[in-house]
């Protein structure tokens, strides 16, 4: 522990230069480390050590909750409301204007089973979804995060997208069709419904100003790349590799 003081120019100012590291051990928070610092004259006096312990242990748990904050509000890591306040940080609410239709879960209904749609709730409209959940939340809020960097060209959409379908196994391919339209392709893992809807319902819409999307569309045999000729990629493959594109819906 150090201590010191010091004013600035002003005078208005007093730094106490309070600083504790009590994280010495192996875990954070665990005094024990400074409790065996104590020299031998002291170490067997209990109203001592509990003294000591009493006051340190206060300082080491508030240390610990401090430095745990920012995994809280990691957009990787953070849930529920701490997830609701980087929404407000990015200016994006998991609130939706208009409900996404047809993302509930279903038995018998392609593209709404397990782990492919959500969980009606108990106060969630019968029209669609409203309020989204902790993981498409936290795509939402990655596509608004990458278009506010974006830096408008293909390559950098590119960088936005991955960074956007992250750890997902989905990729994209961007088509300019020159004239103030483009159109994405999805290949690899097909997204959920939830991904689906914002998708096709404008709300992971990463373009240029003035420039409109003509669709969403995936491979018509998951898992394969589009058909395509002169090209052969991880996204575009010839005869017997590619599948015809086919629109996205939202189921």
């Amino acid at each position: 522990m150090t201590i010191g003081a010091n004013w600035d120019d002003s005078g208005l100012h007093w730094d106490s230069g309070l600083q504790w590291d009590v994280n010495v051990g192996p875990n954070l928070g665990d005094i024990a480390p400074y409790l065996s610092l104590i020299t031998s004259e002291h170490a067997d006096k209990p109203n001592y050590l509990t003294f000591v312990a009493t006051f340190l242990q206060p300082v080491a748990d508030i240390i610990a909750q401090i430095k745990a904050i920012p995994a809280l509000f990691d957009l990787d890591t953070a849930v529920g409301e701490q997830l609701d306040f980087i929404g407000q940080w990015v200016g994006r609410s998991r609130y939706l204007t208009t409900a996404l239709p047809n993302v509930y879960f279903s038995f018998d209904t392609a593209g709404l089973g397990f782990d492919q749609a959500v969980w009606q709730g108990p106060f969630d409209p019968t029209t669609g979804l409203t309020a989204l959940p902790d993981d498409s939340y936290r795509t939402l809020l990655r596509a608004t995060i990458a278009a506010n960097q974006w830096d408008g060209t293909i390559p950098g959409a590119y960088n936005a997208w991955n960074v956007v379908f992250s750890g997902t196994g989905t990729q994209i391919l961007i088509q300019d069709n020159g004239d103030m339209t483009m159109l994405f392709g999805l290949v690899g893992t097909v997204p959920d419904a939830v991904t689906k809807a914002l998708l096709t319902g404008g709300y992971l819409a990463l373009k240029p100003a003035g420039v409109r999307i003509t669709g969403y569309y995936v491979s018509s045999a998951p898992g394969t790349p589009l058909f395509g000729f002169d090209a052969d990629t991880s996204v575009i493959g010839g005869f017997d590799v590619g599948s015809w594109a086919t629109p996205l819906s939202p189921t």
